[in-house]
């Protein structure tokens, strides 16, 4: 049982070895061996596996032992890549771990959110994820948010009290749930439940059981079927064809399953996970954490950018320039004031508080403290109760809200209505805050004999003046928004600070704030006038949470992919709203949970570098996916007409699979080639129409290519099986490697520089498959060395087959 001081660190450790860490996604230990089981498990590859076990059967020793000898290390290719993927993306996250603060030997220490363990006494104040299931112990106006859970939009207040688990989820008022999060207050939970074991873990592995699929997912399932439902009829038609010629019934089933691998998708899995991986690392290295692979085309895909201000467009860096008295002069009592109220409270961390002790250092001395109202998102104040010859209750907040609550003002030290002088306290205001500057008001109330404070206090108060802020804009944030502007990426500034301190920031960024949308104007508007005003408004001030999530639905709904980047309490909304959420290492949990891409620094340059990486790495996908499946469309045609009209196969079942295992090396090294500059100018996405039309113009057109080449080798050298063989294979192979470089650019292709890894793999490939026809190894799978007429005529022909791909891909190639 956890007693006061929390449990030591010897029983947590004991706890963490015999339950296991706090997760929901507990990966079993034999993954690794999951992953190479899974290169494997294609239906067609299983049943190659079984001809060619039955071919060996029946005497073809050796033929299936060479089939068996490329299948097994393409497999382990396979999965060679995909770990070093998965790899990859577990170093990233770990960058990105949310954190806790328990009760350990007496003390708060932080840990990783995977070693609470049940028992820990854990800390809980504003925008803390609440790390699994606990039992309140302590509370403090402590208010949480439990949508992810319940589906309630509006926090619930937690008390201390014991757990009735035959309530439901929205009635255990003593309970806090893994998953939710702090809105406001302070408090302290015993863990019951961890990991799987929570509610939130039983809702989660509910969820991970049904089959949801991303844009992305949609989109490489959309362009398997294409190529799935190719496969079938070809290679049907092919076996059917095989047999009417009355040729052996295993013989034709191998070279059509071999087809079908060359045809079928294999390796596609791996090279978006390769590319993908290659791409989140790239980001990792401009400091973006990409917190799911498939996020990356989202990123890419972004159009419109809606963020706040501070420490994107402004440095971040708040600090207290000025605290005046309400006629506009500076005060060292209104300092005061503000350094008690900022001093005194706990429910809510925030930069201004933080600016306003270090402004004053140790001038002032700390006052007892009776009670406290923490910061919430509708009152938008913060109150403190405080011994100050008696009892004085501190309020501070946005300005219209502490003007609101007060009937008297303070003017030179004389206490007098507000109503004859709040028009210039309103003017005043405006001035200031128009200069740039946030401005809160301050108000104080004396409440003699109480020792306790609620919100039916905060009204009758006294304004006691002004808190000036300042955050200056950073030097470069104009051309980080004209950067964003180049990549097509619209700018959206959404703040809670007042519309005239938001218009002044925004016309200094060149941001178009003619317009600024205040949130009691978008309360007045439905979602279909919403939408329109988002049309032409780019700047949106004094907006609650609630109506930052309908901004950005609004925007969803003009047709834009929408990235959101926030990372405070009030953005969590907002941010699963996005078609991208943006958040920073440095955000409260819940706003760096909610999110799926990181920053390690809060900059847009940073987003913008981010987003060209994005778009480069499906621009790379992309490349392999139109040449890979043309040349392998094109392949089987070809055979196909060649197997009809030749007395023998054009190819055997081993020579199609080594083929197809040779050029699996350059098309993995496509996820680190470079990129045309105005291939990022613009979002890309999967386009099946395109794709097929790509798949068959240019595979047909290989396909013409390539029977000519049979008509030179049958009617022009009178080629037997193998050497037949050996100049298809040898012609099959370059002209896949030339098409890569033509095909991968829209240029002219020796106006693009290609990345080493894919050019230098490509030149390998090329010298050896040249070589192999004239190796003891070419022998044994049943190729003949070529004359050499016969590779100088075969080289012509590819330079021929290069420049019609050439002239085609204008017309063809969008």
């Amino acid at each position: 049982m956890t007693v006061p001081a929390g449990l030591s660190t010897q029983e947590a450790q004991s706890r963490l070895e015999k339950d296991g860490p706090n997760v929901l996604d507990s990966r079993s230990r034999n993954s690794a061996w999951k992953l190479l089981l899974r290169q494997f498990e294609s239906p067609i590859i299983l049943i190659l596996f079984a001809a060619t076990i039955i071919s060996m059967f029946l005497g073809e020793v050796a033929d299936g032992i060479i089939i068996l000898a490329i299948i097994i290390p393409s497999g382990f290719l396979g999965f060679w890549q995909e770990h070093r993927a998965s790899k990859t993306m577990q170093s990233l996250m770990s960058q990105v771990q949310i954190h806790v603060e328990v009760i350990r030997d007496g003390k708060e220490v932080t840990i990783p959110i995977a070693e609470v363990v049940v028992g820990d006494l854990v800390s809980l104040r504003a925008g803390d994820l609440i790390p699994a299931d606990l039992q309140v112990v302590e509370a403090s106006g402590l208010m949480v948010d439990e949508s992810a859970l319940t589906g309630e939009s509006f926090p619930r207040e937690k008390n201390i009290g014991d757990i009735d688990r035959t309530k439901t989820l929205a009635e255990r008022t003593s309970e806090l749930f893994f998953g939710t999060h702090v809105v406001s207050g302070v408090g302290r939970g015993i863990v019951v439940k961890v990991g799987q074991s929570t509610e939130f873990g039983a809702l989660a592995s509910e969820l991970n059981s049904r089959d949801v699929t991303t844009g992305f997912e949609r989109g490489t399932t959309a362009f398997g079927m294409l190529l799935l439902r190719a496969m079938v009829f070809l290679v049907t038609a092919l076996f059917l064809a095989n047999l009417l010629l009355h040729r052996p019934i295993i013989d034709s089933l191998l070279f059509s399953l071999a087809l079908a691998v060359g045809l079928t998708p294999q390796l596609l899995p791996v090279i978006i996970s390769v590319s993908l991986a290659a791409g989140a690392r790239r980001m990792a290295e401009k400091q973006v954490l990409v917190k799911r692979l498939d996020a990356i085309e989202d990123f890419g895909l972004m159009t419109a950018l809606c963020t706040d201000k501070t420490g994107t467009i402004t440095v971040g860096a708040v600090r207290l320039d000025r605290a005046l008295q309400p006629d506009g002069a500076e005060s060292e009592q209104v300092l005061r004031l503000a350094f008690m109220n900022a001093k005194s409270q706990k429910g809510f961390i925030n930069p201004l508080d933080a600016a306003i002790l270090s402004s004053v250092g140790d001038k002032f001395v700390e006052a007892k403290v009776f009670g406290e109202i923490p910061y919430d998102f509708e009152r938008r104040r913060l109150t403190v109760l405080v011994d100050e010859d008696g009892p004085l209750m501190i309020t501070k907040g946005a300005f219209e809200s502490i003007l609101g609550a007060c009937d008297s003002v303070r003017i030179n030290g004389e206490v007098q209505p507000l109503s004859p002088n709040a028009a210039q306290m309103q003017s005043r205001f405006e001035e200031i805050s128009g200069q740039g500057n946030r401005v809160l008001g301050i108000a104080s109330k004396s409440l003699p004999g109480e020792e306790k404070v609620d919100i039916n206090d905060e009204r009758e108060m006294v304004l006691e003046g002004f808190l000036v802020f300042h955050d200056p804009l950073k030097e470069d944030a104009k051309g980080a928004i004209a950067e964003l502007a180049a990549l097509g990426i619209d700018l959206y500034m959404i703040t809670g600070d007042n519309r005239f301190v938001a218009k002044s920031i925004a016309t200094q960024v060149g941001l178009a704030a003619e317009l600024v949308l205040i949130g009691s104007e978008i309360a007045k508007l439905d979602k279909d006038a919403l939408t329109e005003k988002v049309r032409t408004c780019r700047v949106f001030a004094e907006v609650d949470p609630v109506q930052k999530e309908r901004i950005i639905v609004a925007v969803r709904a003009t047709g834009a992919t929408v990235g959101y980047f926030g990372d405070g309490i009030n953005d969590a909304a907002a941010l699963h709203a996005a078609d991208v959420g943006i958040s920073v290492d440095t955000a409260v949990d819940v706003a760096k949970n909610a999110a799926s891409i990181v920053l390690l620094n809060k900059d847009l340059h940073v987003i913008a570098e981010g987003v060209a990486l994005g778009r480069r790495t499906f621009v790379n996908t992309m490349k392999y996916v139109r040449v890979g499946v043309s040349a392998a469309f094109g392949n089987v045609v070809s055979m196909a007409v060649a197997d009809i009209f030749l007395p023998f196969l054009p190819m055997l079942p081993m020579q199609i699979l080594l083929l197809n295992f040779m050029t699996d090396f350059p098309a993995i090294a496509i996820s680190g080639d470079l990129v045309d500059s105005e291939d990022i100018l613009k979002p890309r996405a999967w386009d099946i129409k395109a794709i097929r039309k790509f798949m068959i113009y240019f595979g047909l057109l290989s396909s013409v290519f390539d029977i000519f080449t049979f008509a030179v080798l049958r009617l022009g050298f009178h080629a037997s099986a193998t050497l037949f063989r050996g100049g298809w294979f040898v012609e099959s192979t370059l002209t896949e490697l030339a098409v890569m470089m033509v095909l991968r650019t829209h240029r002219r292709f020796w106006k693009s520089k290609p990345g080493g890894g894919l050019f230098w793999a490509s030149v390998i490939l090329a010298l050896t498959t040249v070589v192999i026809p004239f190796t003891g190894f070419g022998r044994i799978i049943g190729l003949a060395p070529l004359p050499w007429n016969l590779v100088l005529i075969l080289f012509s022909l590819i330079g021929v087959y290069i420049v019609l791909n050439e002239i085609a891909k204008k017309y063809w190639m969008k």
